[in-house]
């Protein structure tokens, strides 16, 4: 599933960009443009493939828990090595590390971080889903790969993201579900 076309800037709308400060904190810091043109709309642009930026999850407002692991899936492609540490760890923290290896990402686990060297070029691959934040990483992975990705078990995923293909489609990427 190739990414989206560098065209494709539809803003995310009804949000409150408070909520994602330290998220929008790492993307700025990783080099994308951030912007903020009403109360509750934030437009994300990259210019190019983004530097790789440490990262900690914390309580509110810091990094949150349930971002790692997309954070991880959509930045396997990033420019550099990176630390991603989770302070409240649970053995469930960085499961879907294995199904990023089969996609050539190149994670090293050591107690709460999962140590990402980089820049690796992701190739599609059939992957496993194992819960709700598994699976958008695999998706995002899967859009910054090379080739076809298959990702079985989506199941999980619609419990946090109703119609997620629907919405990625809609913002150029190739994306669709197969019964």
């Amino acid at each position: 599933m190739p990414g989206p076309s560098p065209a494709a800037t539809s803003p995310v709308t009804g949000c409150n960009p408070e909520h994602v400060g330290g998220l929008v904190a790492k993307l700025q810091q990783a080099g994308a443009e951030v912007t903020q043109p009403d109360a509750t709309t934030l437009r994300v642009r990259g210019g190019g493939r983004l530097r790789s930026v440490d990262m900690t999850t914390e309580e509110y407002p810091g990094f949150a828990t349930d971002l790692q692991a997309q954070y991880i899936g959509a930045d396997d492609a990033g420019r550099g090595d990176r630390n991603c540490s989770s302070r409240r760890f649970s053995r469930t923290a960085f499961m879907h590390a294995q199904e990023l290896a089969r996609m050539g990402a190149n994670i090293r686990l050591e107690g709460r971080q999962a140590i990402v060297a980089g820049p690796r070029e992701l190739t599609g691959a059939g992957v496993i889903a194992s819960d709700l934040r598994a699976s958008a990483s695999l998706v995002l992975a899967a859009l910054a790969a090379r080739g076809e990705t298959v990702i079985d078990r989506v199941y999980h995923i619609d419990r946090g993201y109703e119609r997620i293909e629907t919405k990625l489609a809609a913002v150029g990427a190739r994306i669709r579900r197969v019964e």
